[in-house]
């Protein structure tokens, strides 16, 4: 494939809640791309330690995108899908109306530190047994992340049928793959009783386009409540899902 026809590039791995978010946002909008696997914290020809990525992105983090046309790098996903956002004018999804563009830049500021527990508290310590994740730290985790909910059930949520109005944006994007993860339909980490608004907005949240191709890696995954799956099992996970995304855009 030569510059002229290159599509966007996503380095990650579908089981990475941020690359998940951009996946659901390249896909609602059907904006082609080609995902590169990239392996969180290896120092492997494809690990996101490795010198060459490092080279691209400095953090070493996942996602990171390339457009190669434009030989232009980004990494973070908020930062990707605002950019995204920008430059397609997707502004059904980000509204170029400042104070409602305000209101879905505050969610995803608020995000970081308290949403995002929920992959570092809960789901982590049952995926990456290696990373010994303190029992403190899961119980912090775990409390941070109710205390978010709570938030979110009589806040945004509260008065409103998705995080920023009526409308859905890249908000509820960022926010349902960490929270929606939860669910029992897929890793069953979390009780959502006493979040009736919240269980209200994730099912309104999985009738949005694409849902079910950004998540299939979790239902390959399944419930890890009971047993921590084995590498392999979250390998073939991810690739099951890559060839999804593969077949998408052939």
């Amino acid at each position: 494939m030569n510059d002229s026809t290159s599509p966007l590039i996503l380095y990650g791995v579908p089981f990475s809640q941020p690359v998940r978010a951009v996946m659901w946002l390249l896909l609602y909008k059907d904006l082609p791309f080609e995902m590169v696997p990239i392996n969180p914290g290896s120092r492997g020809k494809n690990g996101s330690r490795n010198p060459e990525y490092l080279a691209k992105n400095p953090g070493g983090t996942i996602p990171c995108i390339e457009e190669p046309n434009e030989h232009f790098v980004l990494a973070e996903a908020h930062a990707i899908m605002c950019y995204l956002c920008n430059k397609h004018g997707w502004t059904d999804i980000y509204p170029d109306e400042p104070k409602l563009r305000a209101r879905v830049d505050w969610y995803l500021n608020f995000h970081h530190r308290n949403v995002r527990d929920a992959s570092l508290g809960l789901v982590a310590p049952k995926i990456r047994k290696d990373l010994n994740i303190p029992e403190a730290f899961q119980q912090s985790a775990r409390a941070t992340l109710t205390r978010a909910l709570q938030a979110l059930e009589q806040g945004w949520l509260g008065h409103s049928r998705y995080l920023s109005g009526d409308n859905l944006t890249i908000a509820d994007m960022a926010a349902y793959v960490e929270i929606g993860q939860l669910q029992p339909c897929f890793t069953n980490v979390y009780d959502f009783v006493g979040f009736p608004n919240v269980r209200r907005w994730l099912g309104e949240m999985q009738a949005v386009k694409a849902h079910d191709e950004v998540h299939i890696v979790l239902v390959e995954l399944g419930d890890i409540s009971k047993e921590s799956p084995d590498m392999a099992k979250i390998r073939n996970a991810n690739k099951r899902a890559l060839g999804v995304l593969k077949g998408r855009f052939d």
